[in-house]
């Protein structure tokens, strides 16, 4: 299985650096088997059956990009060098591990400035940046939502830069549980009009807990795609949540994660019988074709980037040849593509 198998080729045109407003307003391609329905996302609730179960990431974006200086006494004076920052996860020490840029001019202690409340105290080691930073619990997370902005994705925020508009865009209307450093984007998607209308329709929701990592943007790198090896992610399946889906398996109903975060942690959670048990921890899964699926039967996604492992895992889903079609038909349709573009539900003919 080659890393090319997964390729296309996307016009730039098509990569959205705005999500559609009002949130549902997007469009939605449904995938159910054969059949190909160009519909928006509003529909989504006339795709489902009752019964149905929907699991949502509740996880909360933090603004991860920070930009500060580092303070350098001179012969001249003091000269501050510009540096920015972005935030990956809390570590058990109380640090937080950090990309930077420049990385190389990085000095062991040497402080960082981000603003009159926020600065951190650099450790360098073999495992990579940590900021040690001056604030903690309540007081850090003020400090932050001050200072920081939001992450957004490479191939937007080398298009512009992110703004206030980001804070609310680029995060779910029910983000609750802080720690992702990207959004659980297919969620973006929802509104208050459409979880009305998924209410209506008498589809359950159940929500989990997956802290997005920024290593889901790291490309693959590897030819053959099965030594791939996948970053590890917290997450959390609660024993509600794990009740409530398998009662609805138990009953015959379907469950339909709403992106592929969502999908990983309770494939992660769930055993070879496809009962799905409470769950906390890190998850490093990766779903390619030949997947034995254990408890997802359908899913709702964005459309995602060229040799990425989420194409792997759509086309594990799907099947590769179908997939191929999808996005041709997205292409061909001009979908946007990418966090915030459009949206798809991947019904596999056996559902």
């Amino acid at each position: 299985m080659k890393l090319d198998d997964f390729d296309f080729d996307l016009p730039e045109a098509l990569i959205a650096t705005r999500p559609a407003r009002p949130r549902s307003s997007a469009r939605l391609l449904v995938a159910d088997g054969p059949e190909t329905r160009d519909l928006s996302v509003m529909d989504l609730p006339d795709m489902l059956r009752p019964g149905d179960r929907l699991i949502l990431n509740d996880t909360r974006v933090i603004p991860a990009r920070l930009t500060g200086y580092r303070p350098r006494q001179t012969a001249e004076g003091e000269v501050r060098a510009k540096i920015e920052v972005t935030l990956l996860e809390p570590q058990a020490d109380g640090t937080w591990s950090a990309l930077a840029k420049p990385m190389r001019k990085l000095a062991q202690n040497e402080k960082i400035l981000f603003s009159n409340d926020l600065s951190a105290d650099i450790n360098l080691s073999e495992t990579g940046l940590r900021l040690r930073f001056n604030r903690s619990g309540d007081e850090f997370d003020t400090a932050l939502n001050a200072a920081g902005a939001m992450p957004l994705p490479p191939y937007i925020a080398g298009k512009r830069p992110p703004d206030d508009r980001d804070r609310e865009d680029y995060q779910t209307i029910w983000a609750e549980r802080a720690g992702a450093v990207a959004a659980p984007t297919a969620s973006l998607h929802f509104d208050a009009a459409l979880m009305a209308a998924l209410k209506r329709r008498g589809v359950d929701i159940t929500f989990v807990t997956l802290h997005v990592g920024a290593g889901t943007f790291l490309p693959v790198t590897v030819e053959d795609v099965t030594t791939h090896k996948m970053h590890a992610e917290w997450g959390e399946v609660r024993a509600q949540a794990a009740a409530e889906i398998n009662a609805t398996k138990a009953a015959g109903h379907r469950i339909i994660p709403v992106g592929t975060t969502a999908l990983r942690l309770i494939e992660s959670a769930a055993g070879a019988d496809g009962t799905i048990r409470a769950f906390e921890g890190t998850t490093d899964i990766f779903i390619y074709p030949g997947y034995q699926w254990k408890i997802t039967d359908a899913l709702m996604t964005n459309f995602h980037l060229p040799k990425s492992t989420l194409m792997m895992l759509v086309s594990a889903l799907m099947g590769p040849e179908r997939v191929r079609e999808i996005y041709a038909h997205a292409i061909a349709s001009e979908y946007r593509f990418f966090s915030y573009g459009d949206a798809s539900l991947l019904i596999p003919s056996q559902t």
